[in-house]
């Protein structure tokens, strides 16, 4: 009996992503079912939130978000600590 890996690239359709999706299609085995969820699906994007999905794209395997893709997004203090919202 063999046993399939699940792994699921979130998408918002960028060129960004496309390059993803390729990597991701690339190093899967026979034994990796790859699915590629658009996140302009209202479904799709409450499955990504709850996956802890912050920014794209993101790939997750057996309903796990992979660590490369955790943690990440738009962070307000660093964006202020740059600068952002205060006049030149």
């Amino acid at each position: 009996m063999t046993t399939t890996r699940k792994v699921e690239i979130y998408s918002a359709g960028c060129p960004v992503c496309a390059e993803t999706i390729a990597q991701v299609r690339a190093l899967a085995c026979p034994s990796c079912e790859v699915t590629v969820a658009d996140v302009h699906d209202p479904a799709v994007a409450e499955r990504a939130a709850a996956l802890g999905i912050r920014s794209l794209p993101a790939v997750a395997v057996d309903g796990r978000l992979a660590d490369c893709c955790a943690g990440r997004g738009v962070d307000g203090d660093v964006l202020r600590r740059l600068g952002v919202g205060v006049p030149r």
